[in-house]
């Protein structure tokens, strides 16, 4: 069986049905050659069909003319963040430089505490470490603004009780399927998750259209926003939605990498952890023997390794070469590991060395009103 809410995805997952059941459009040619004019080149996520979905991208590129567009993102502080959290905000660092846009990070330090066992000093110390981690990733601190929910409630919360008041508890069980067991701060949460959607437009004193870069386990939360914004005089944010970076597992495992699997690649991952966890839990395409492997070929399209190269692997050219070399047989799948291992290991050295000075950039980066 199938799962995907903004808490838990599980099974294999069909984008094309995911698509028609969310209600999100494929990213076009038309579309591709809009984002082309706009940002210069196609991000290699995007020639891939790993940002594959949309609403209102179009609305959001012709604002982007106007000046009139900013950038919305977040996290949820509870634990280390992998390479599945990551891809999304590598991918909106880019379209924040390509684009020139503010961009807004909110940090759901009062989900994670609500919908998480675990202390609120727990969730602050996780939240202090991913604020580590997102710095580090390169974004520019002058155009970057931190909303920590619970430090800037008193901005935040006045915009979500009027969310609040046109969101009714059977829109929010219908949305999330919650029922009468669930504690009345996760139903309220969702009206904290579309503040920064309109926030800027507050601040700004201005109607200023939003773009959301997301996962698309987290559309539902936005489609909530939607049919509420507009209500309260604002634009509904339009939104780009991204696949799964896939579990180690590959098709025996749930559909997306998850720290709870305990096989995730974690930003904060040493180079040994990295080759043990890739050599140990990432499912092979390859044959059980290099006799077999050599005469018949590796099949990279079920393999996890070539998987994650075509997320990680920048050059379509290089790509391609190890596509074809794999499934000729003259690439073994240890050597693939190795590839993919060696890509990882490279991105985690430079990420670690900007993170040991992302600590005193912090201040730099929340928001002060």
């Amino acid at each position: 069986m199938t799962t995907i809410t903004p808490w838990e995805v599980k099974g294999n997952i069909n984008y094309d049905k995911v698509m028609s059941e969310f209600g999100v459009q494929k990213i076009d040619k038309a579309l591709e050659e809009k984002l082309l004019l706009h940002c210069g080149e196609l991000h290699h996520f995007l020639r891939r069909g790993i940002f594959f979905a949309q609403r209102d991208l179009g609305f959001a590129l012709d604002q982007h003319k106007k000046g009139n567009l900013f950038l919305y993102t977040g996290c949820g502080p509870s634990g280390p963040i992998h390479m599945g959290h990551a891809m999304v905000w590598m991918f909106t660092k880019w379209l924040q430089d390509k684009l020139d846009l503010e961009l807004w990070f909110q940090f759901t330090d009062d989900e994670k505490f609500m919908f998480k066992d675990q202390s609120y000093g727990d969730i602050q110390k996780w939240l202090h470490e991913n604020m580590l981690d997102i710095i580090a990733l390169g974004f520019d601190p002058k155009h970057t603004h931190f909303l920590v929910d619970t430090l800037h409630a008193g901005l935040m919360y006045p915009e979500a009780i009027k969310v609040a008041k046109k969101v009714t508890f059977s829109t929010v069980k219908s949305a999330f399927g919650f029922n009468n067991e669930n504690n009345i701060g996760t139903i309220f949460f969702t009206s904290m998750q579309a503040v920064p959607a309109f926030l800027p437009s507050v601040i700004h004193k201005k109607k200023m259209a939003c773009l959301i870069p997301h996962a698309i386990d987290q559309d539902p939360h936005f489609r909530v926003t939607r049919d509420v914004v507009e209500k309260i005089g604002y634009y509904k944010p339009a939104s780009i939605q991204c696949r799964f970076l896939p579990g180690l597992g590959g098709i025996s495992s749930d559909g997306k990498m998850s720290s709870s699997e305990g096989t995730a690649i974690y930003l904060t991952d040493t180079p040994k952890d990295v080759a043990k966890k890739i050599n140990k839990y990432a499912f092979s395409g390859g044959k059980d023997t290099v006799e077999e492997h050599r005469k018949h070929g590796g099949n990279p399209d079920i393999d996890v390794s070539y998987q994650w190269l075509t997320f990680f692997e920048e050059e379509d050219e290089k790509l391609k070469e190890i596509y074809d070399e794999y499934k000729s047989g003259r690439l073994l799948s240890g050597e693939l590991k190795k590839i993919l291992i060696d890509k990882l290991n490279t991105f985690l050295a430079e990420h670690q060395k900007r993170r040991k000075t992302s600590d005193s950039m912090i201040k730099k980066f929340l928001y002060k009103s």
